[in-house]
């Protein structure tokens, strides 16, 4: 396939071009310059800022456009119309976000979505609109591609080059080893994808016959309980470890946040988010790797990149975490 991707170079956007890349695909980059510039030489560059002047792109045809950061629907729209005419289908990766209801388990991609609340701008970006943003993105895209258009909803992507460490917290956690503080039910479900399986999928939908749509994408299915990804990343990662598991309430009362302090925990009538349905994507073939594969590849890419990671962790410094695990055990009269 002849292939332009819509940046590229940081995280999705670079696995879905090494995958690409080595499935003999023509690939072509159009992003700004400013984020790991010359990371594929065997592939063409266009630098270009998709905000304000696509005018580079003029003449060029693709069989298909990976759109893997477009979060102001503007932008959306503006790369849609410009390539309307020109590309065969458009794949757009969204959110999970969208949605605008996490209460229920087993939400479909027919579940309502987010809305912006009256007087918000969509021509400025808010991480609390994020949603409701990917909604008009989503919206744009199909305005212009019709059954041409897929509509991608990942979960919590995964994997090496993850600039966001929310899962990474998990792995690099484990292999520090001692008593880890987890959160919540040990029970309760989470999902995420790993960025290789959902690099490869993007790639598997316009290599085959059939028309776009809308999919969540995101796994294991069913979903993975809590205790099982904590027990695998002190397993794999080689931390001499154990699990202290605290009541949710409890931790709320301590003031440590949920997702941000502690990724992958959302508190009781939110955890709808890691447990949607991905049957349809299933039927269309998306795959998923074992989950000790992630948690090595994380845990490898760390160590061969102490620095590869600039900006915010989300993460419960150790400080913290054994003073709640005190207060915990003061609080049930155990010794410590």
């Amino acid at each position: 396939m002849n292939l332009l991707i819509l940046g590229g170079t940081r995280f999705l956007g670079r696995h879905v071009v090494e995958v690409a890349l080595a499935a003999g695909h023509r690939v072509t980059l159009f992003h700004r310059g400013k984020t790991n510039p010359g990371l594929f030489p065997q592939a063409e560059t266009i630098l270009g800022d998709r905000n304000s002047d696509l005018s580079r792109l003029a003449g060029k045809r693709f069989d298909a456009v990976i759109d893997t950061c477009a979060y102001l629907p503007a932008s959306a729209a503006r790369s849609a119309e410009t390539l309307a005419d020109r590309v065969g289908k458009y794949l757009f990766v969204s959110s999970i976000s969208v949605y605008a209801d996490f209460s229920r388990a087993g939400m479909t991609e027919e579940a309502p979505l987010a809305t912006l609340p009256e007087g918000a701008d969509p021509a400025v970006y808010q991480d609390e609109h994020y949603g409701a943003l990917k909604v008009l993105c989503e919206q744009e895209v199909a305005r212009c591609f019709g059954d041409r258009a897929f509509l991608v909803r990942p979960g919590l992507i995964v994997g090496p080059h993850d600039p966001s460490w929310r899962f990474n917290y998990w792995v690099e956690r484990g292999a520090r080893g001692g008593e880890v503080l987890a959160p919540g039910r040990p029970e309760r479900a989470v999902q995420f994808i790993d960025v290789r399986d959902l690099a490869e999928w993007l790639l598997h939908l316009p290599e085959k016959p059939g028309s776009g749509g809308v999919f969540n994408a995101t796994g294991p299915n069913p979903p993975l309980p809590f205790r099982a990804l904590l027990e695998a990343c002190l397993r794999v990662s080689g931390g001499p470890g154990h699990l202290t598991w605290v009541e949710e309430e409890f931790l709320l009362r301590q003031d440590v946040s949920p997702w941000s302090a502690l990724p992958l925990w959302l508190e009781e009538g939110k955890n709808g988010m890691l447990q949607v349905s991905i049957e349809r994507a299933q039927a269309r073939g998306l795959t998923f790797r074992p989950v000790q594969e992630t948690i090595a590849a994380c845990r490898e890419w760390h160590e061969a990149h102490p620095k590869g990671y600039t900006g915010k962790k989300a993460t419960l410094a150790l400080e913290r975490e054994a003073e709640v695990l005190a207060a915990w055990r003061m609080g049930r009269n155990q010794p410590t």
